[in-house]
């Protein structure tokens, strides 16, 4: 059986989701998975990020990391998407991403992909869950299948609980509060295994 087609695909201001979109392709390349570590396009004004220096410095060290587009998204079989909350809601870049994709949709070239999500806040309930499932909401419409952790495994608990999807709390010296790394790593893992399985079952 082919490899799984995995993308990852992540908005971070200050670095918080870039991390946590590093490790989920560390652990689908475990697996044996095909990946590519994708970015969305920034629509905030260069002033504002200047006026920011951990957002500025997030935005020069990933520079060399590729946008996301259309054919990411056709190309791919398994989608982990890394979001912060804004209001309780997906950030503005993540939310175009996925508002530019009706052409794909349209085409039923989104249906069957099978996706999970992770989500960042300022505080333990600023919005993670909600953020999490605003964007289910949106593959619903796609058809695509939800790969949510659950409580399928010990590191969740370890993250927090949070059955949607690995979420961190961004503390005050801007790095993760919580202990995540390992529930990242399974949420991928199992994400590439739900593929595999829709795979084998096609084939």
């Amino acid at each position: 059986m082919d490899k799984v087609k995995f993308a990852v695909i992540y908005y971070s201001m200050t670095g918080i989701n870039y991390q946590l979109a590093q490790w989920s392709a560390e652990a689908a390349k475990e697996t044996g998975a095909e990946v590519r570590l994708l970015k969305v396009h920034e629509l905030a004004p260069e002033v504002a990020i200047n006026n920011n220096p951990a957002w500025k410095a997030n935005v020069e060290a990933t520079k060399d990391i590729k946008e996301a587009s259309s054919e990411d998204l056709d190309w791919a079989e398994a989608i982990v998407f890394s979001v912060p909350t804004r209001f309780g809601n997906l950030a503005a870049q993540m939310k175009q991403f996925i508002d530019l994709q009706g052409g794909l949709w349209a085409q039923g070239k989104l249906m069957n992909k099978v996706v999970s999500a992770m989500s960042s806040a300022q505080n333990p309930h600023g919005g993670q869950e909600a953020t999490i499932k605003s964007l289910y909401t949106s593959m619903m419409h796609w058809g695509a299948i939800i790969a949510a952790p659950g409580y399928t495994d010990a590191s969740i608990f370890k993250a927090g609980g949070n059955p949607y999807g690995t979420s961190v709390t961004q503390g005050q010296d801007g790095k993760m509060v919580e202990d995540v790394k390992d529930a990242v790593f399974h949420q991928a893992k199992r994400t590439v295994e739900i593929a595999k399985w829709l795979k084998k079952g096609k084939e």
